[in-house]
């Protein structure tokens, strides 16, 4: 990927409905020669899809809770994510490392729901632990990516107690 295609990723990344020829203006090239670009990063699987965004509680989902799932000794973890991905109001699920195997991230309409779904979980191979989300500060942001020949500057060591003052 070069700089051309990362400025037209963050072009797409902030208005995914622009024409071809909105991102071409932007970085100098015809909507033909953006859609060729956008074809190859589509085949290389830099871009995965286009889609629709839609706040949850639009679709009557209000409540939202991050739960991290415990594994008992006897589970697998690769039955246990798939049974994960039956349930519909689980929007993310990630294997991760540290005490809990999975961390999902639930999606459901009203208290009782997630009471429901949780119940679901929990009936996995494991124990759960749940937050619910008070307030969602902000929600599938993706950072700009740094220019490609922009090298990432290690950042200064710091001062141990002999050398802080």
């Amino acid at each position: 990927m070069d700089a051309i295609d990362r400025r037209l990723v963050e072009t797409l990344l902030r208005d995914g409905r622009a024409s071809f020829a909105e991102p071409g203006r932007q970085v100098g090239l015809s909507g033909p020669s953006v859609q060729e670009r956008l074809r190859r990063l589509a085949e290389h699987g830099t871009i995965t899809g286009f889609a629709a965004v839609v706040p949850p509680a639009a679709l009557g989902l209000g409540v939202t809770a991050l739960t991290g799932v415990l594994l008992s000794d006897s589970a697998w973890h690769e039955n246990v994510g798939r049974r994960r991905a039956d349930g519909c109001e689980i929007e993310d699920c990630w294997f991760i490392a540290g005490e809990e195997a999975f961390m999902v991230k639930v999606r459901a309409g009203d208290v009782h729901q997630l009471e429901r779904v949780l119940g679901r979980l929990s009936r996995v191979e494991g124990a759960c632990r749940t937050s619910v989300v008070l307030k969602t500060l902000w929600d599938g942001r993706l950072a700009a990516s740094p220019p490609a020949d922009e090298a990432v500057a290690p950042s200064a060591p710091t001062a141990g107690p002999e050398g802080a003052r």
